[in-house]
């Protein structure tokens, strides 16, 4: 719960034409010759963005229990679960242009003349947010946008809320809902789905497990407050408490006047929606973001914690605290107020 109800900012990202013609086309297909060279190479071929193995998963919502294992510790430390979300989109960068030189589209829209659109979804980004990243690169104006988000309502449940993954896609133009709810299918195919198991699934359901990443991602960025907020919020579960978390207030009403996640007010808490979870009690009804493969390991392997309440202060430190007695003081200690 963000105590100073501070959105966390994330415009969407993209490169724009300009910087293509810019760059000239001598320097680009340059690049491009050498990026196959580089992944030919043995330093490349050592080179695997995601870990093949399946996610640990170390809580058990039955048992209402978060087991401490020292090797759980040791394999979410090694660098080759790309835990941060830096490390995961910086990997998915140098993947996703290397895959995109290797492909025949590529070659086309090269052939063509005309640059490869490459659009960035950071973690966090919301539905919308990604049909305003891919409309920006494909030019598509409100009502583009708007088919977009409706055509995805309805389509594979891999277009839906926490089911496209964060990352760089090269998209050509003119391309269609159907191509691109394969893309994202793909990705999550590769980065989600092949690594989660059927005892995972038996214990935690993708589902619960996607919807509290999501809340996750948006409460920080930081690989270890995300295990720590994992544990706070799975303490809340088991206790059957209600969540409380301000970043499902901010999907409950946000409209994109303001942006995509406004500033939450003390009024916001008595909102109309399922997604309310300061009114609702239990996991609002599916996830309020798309989350990164780091919140969904955190959402898997919580720290083991004694902290049932939590806040940024407004350097973006973490405090937590096991009693609300406490949660107040430290609140009065960095803002002056609590109650």
């Amino acid at each position: 719960m963000r105590k100073d109800m501070k959105p966390k900012p994330r415009k969407p990202f993209r490169f724009s034409r300009a910087f293509y013609i810019a760059s000239g086309g001598v320097v680009f297909l340059g690049i491009l010759a050498l990026l196959p060279t580089f992944f030919l190479s043995s330093e490349a071929q050592d080179f695997t963005p995601y870990a093949p193995e399946p996610f640990p998963v170390t809580v058990d919502p039955e048992r209402k229990l978060i087991s401490g294992n020292p090797s759980i510790e040791a394999i979410l430390s090694e660098n080759n679960f790309s835990l941060t979300s830096a490390a995961l989109n910086t990997g998915d960068f140098v993947y996703s242009i290397a895959a995109a030189v290797a492909s025949a589209p590529l070659y086309r829209m090269l052939a063509a003349g005309t640059a490869p659109n490459i659009v960035r979804v950071e973690p966090g980004y919301r539905r919308e947010e990604v049909a305003e990243a891919l409309g920006g690169a494909l030019r598509w104006n409100k009502t583009g946008k708007d088919a977009f988000l409706k055509s995805t309502a309805s389509a594979p449940s891999f277009v839906l809320e926490g089911r496209i993954p964060p990352g760089v896609y090269v998209v050509e133009n003119g391309v269609k809902t159907p191509e691109l709810a394969t893309m994202f299918a793909e990705r999550f195919e590769r980065n989600v789905l092949s690594r989660y198991s059927t005892t995972t699934e038996e214990i935690v359901p993708l589902k619960d497990t996607l919807t509290i990443a999501s809340m996750i991602e948006r409460e920080t960025s930081d690989k270890d407050e995300m295990r720590v907020i994992s544990g706070i919020i799975w303490n809340r579960i088991f206790a059957g408490m209600r969540l409380q978390i301000d970043a499902t207030l901010q999907y409950a009403k946000a409209t994109g006047r303001n942006g995509w996640w406004p500033v939450v007010r003390s009024r916001d808490k008595y909102i109309s929606s399922p997604y309310n979870t300061y009114q609702n009690a239990g996991l609002p009804p599916g996830p309020i973001s798309n989350p990164s493969v780091a919140a969904i390991l955190a959402a898997l392997n919580p720290i083991k914690t004694a902290c049932i309440y939590y806040f940024h202060d407004a350097k973006a430190g973490f405090h937590c605290s096991a009693t609300y007695e406490e949660h107040v003081k430290l609140l009065k200690q960095y803002y002056g107020r609590g109650k």
